[in-house]
């Protein structure tokens, strides 16, 4: 009985997305075909076999879930949003060092939902993608973690700083060194911003980048091998993916320390 079970919800994308479908009540065979670009003459089938196995009941003209399929339903959605998201971007999430992010965040990844890879071109490797900048100088707030120095990416927090964009900025120690030292001037400029709250990551954050505004959330992880870092990202648009990006900026704000003054030493 396992096996069928598992074997009826998983061996068919159409049963698989009718129960996931149902998740939000009842339906007729109008909403399902619409909903999952079918006929009826090829899911009314699948509908059988569901309700053969009580997870799918009919009620008049309408399909809804049984109390069993409420439940393996709930118990699916993360599974499957999960998969999807590694399927998309699988070569990207497989390279790279998946250390750096908290249990609690890996847990969840699902939530993030669908996301571009963002590719810098060989030839400008330095350079920001244009999609981040439009991003970027359209939204109202920005968080904003780094732990490799990338002067384009700090110059434009900079820029939208000064024009009132909200800022939290958090830097890992090395990077919060280089720009405290090299950078004095700009540096002293941020922090004299009242928009602008900066923090500073103690030792080594193992997340490259992470990008969370009122527009997107963006986040840049390490390869397994360091030495190669290609500067790729995954952009994500969801609404569940900015509020799991928040709490993981947040999570890492709780190890770090609010800079209010350029330290001398």
């Amino acid at each position: 009985m396992k096996l069928e079970l598992i074997e009826l919800i998983f061996l068919s994308d159409k049963r698989k997305q009718l129960l996931l479908f149902l998740r939000s009540g009842p339906k007729n065979m109008d909403e399902i075909t619409e909903a999952l670009q079918v006929t009826s003459t090829s899911i009314l089938p699948q509908i059988k076999k569901l309700k053969d196995m009580s997870l799918v009941v009919q009620e008049d003209r309408s399909y809804t879930l049984s109390l069993i399929g409420k439940v393996l339903a709930e118990k699916m959605q993360p599974l499957v949003s999960t998969i999807e998201l590694f399927e998309d971007n699988f070569d990207y999430w497989s390279e790279r060092d998946l250390q750096g992010l908290p249990l609690s965040f890996k847990k969840r990844l699902g939530e993030l939902g669908k996301c571009k890879l963002i590719q810098p071109d060989l030839d400008r490797m330095f350079e920001l993608d244009p999609e981040v900048v439009e991003n970027l100088s359209s939204s109202g707030h920005i968080l904003e973690a780094i732990a490799y120095f990338h002067p384009p990416m700090i110059s434009l927090c900079q820029e939208l700083a000064k024009k009132g964009v909200e800022f939290s900025l958090l830097m890992s120690e090395s990077v919060y060194e280089r720009y405290r030292t090299d950078y004095t001037e700009d540096f002293r400029s941020m922090l004299a911003l009242k928009n602008v709250k900066f923090f500073r990551y103690p030792g080594e954050l193992k997340i490259a980048g992470l990008t969370i505004t009122d527009k997107f959330f963006m986040i840049s992880l390490f390869p397994k091998n360091q030495r190669h870092f290609d500067r790729e990202s995954l952009m994500c648009y969801e609404p569940s993916a900015l509020e799991l990006g928040t709490e993981l900026f947040n999570e890492l704000l709780l190890d770090s320390t609010r800079v209010t003054e350029v330290s001398q030493k």
